[in-house]
């Protein structure tokens, strides 16, 4: 399939979408069903998601491309079942679920496993996932699903797809120069670092960076926090007097850790009192770094570079928001019934 940046004045060719045949509709309430999908998918204005990614297939040469509403779902659909290229063409191929949610009728060809790589490729090159991302914010927060009570903020090691280097004093790999050693405690790490800004109360993550894995947590902190909450719930590590100075200065109450300082014994009950009652309240934020490399397969990257894998982590956040979403419109549902 012809792929390129487009040029002004293209016309971009897209495979024009099936009409349900009989057999689609027959089996449509009878087979294969897959009812959080059809929320999800019934949820979100996905052609207004897709649209930030419209200029990707633009190609006036070739085959029409698949629709970007297709192909992004795909890519959603990925995440949720930690599937390679290959195995998620597979799975759309094979399930009708997967098909009814990527707008595939029985007719309609899946694209290949080369074609959903190229289209990941493009979208991180170009850094749309973070477009993606922000779209999906926008319409999770005009449902009404974000709190702003606080923010939730704290950052987890990924590892690396790469091979570790054999000496830690600095080395880089030579197949992913992005990737980096840290340590935690007396174990060492090679890879990246995910940092995230829960939004207290909802659950669902409004902030996404990440770095190589010797970043450290404090030099992210900031862009994770969105100037409309209530508080900032934060360890220790994102202790500086600036950003206290930039909290108080805006409004948002401090809640971030006290740490001891050079001749300090230990701290003052007060601040220990303290530092109890926060890690208390910012306990939810290390659960979501458990389900991401528990049930999306999370622990490790999957591809080579700080740009495929940043791109990656907003996918898979993305896709944890959703299935977040999913579940605060079930509870408000059920609220409402009460």
């Amino acid at each position: 399939m012809a792929q390129h940046a487009p040029t002004q004045g293209d016309e971009p060719k897209r495979r024009p979408a099936s009409d349900p045949s009989f057999i689609d509709i027959l089996i449509t309430d009878h087979a294969d069903r897959n009812d959080q999908l059809d929320r999800i998918d019934q949820m979100i204005d996905w052609p207004k998601v897709a649209k930030k990614v419209n200029g990707i297939y633009a190609s006036p040469e070739g085959r029409p491309a698949y629709p970007p509403v297709t192909m992004v779902k795909i890519i959603v659909l990925q995440q949720w079942y930690d599937a390679s290229d290959a195995a998620i063409e597979e799975a759309v191929s094979d399930r009708l679920s997967f098909r009814r949610f990527a707008g595939l009728t029985l007719q309609d060809a899946v694209p290949d496993h080369s074609t959903i790589s190229r289209f990941r490729k493009a979208v991180a090159e170009r850094g749309l996932a973070r477009r993606l991302f922000a779209e999906v914010s926008r319409q999770l927060e005009g449902k009404g699903l974000l709190v702003k009570k606080g923010t939730l903020i704290d950052a987890s090691v990924i590892e690396a797809q790469a091979r570790r280097p054999q000496s830690e004093a600095g080395a880089r790999s030579k197949t992913d120069a992005d990737a980096a050693w840290t340590r935690k405690g007396k174990k060492s790490h090679f890879g990246y670092k995910l940092h995230i800004g829960m939004d207290e109360g909802s659950g669902l993550i409004r902030g996404v960076e990440l770095t190589p894995a010797n970043v450290a947590d404090t030099d992210v902190a900031d862009a994770l926090i969105m100037g409309d909450e209530k508080a900032v719930y934060a360890d220790k590590a994102y202790e500086s007097k600036e950003r206290r100075k930039r909290l108080r200065a805006s409004g948002i109450n401090d809640r971030i850790m006290h740490r001891s300082h050079k001749n300090q014994a230990e701290l003052p009950h007060w601040q220990r009192r303290r530092n109890a009652l926060v890690s208390k309240v910012r306990a939810p934020v290390e659960s979501v770094f458990g389900t991401l490399k528990r049930s999306y397969g999370y622990w490790r990257t999957r591809y080579m570079g700080l740009e495929k894998n940043a791109a990656e982590a907003m996918f898979k956040i993305l896709a944890y928001n959703l299935r977040r979403a999913d579940r605060l419109c079930a509870e408000r549902a059920a609220l409402a019934l009460a």
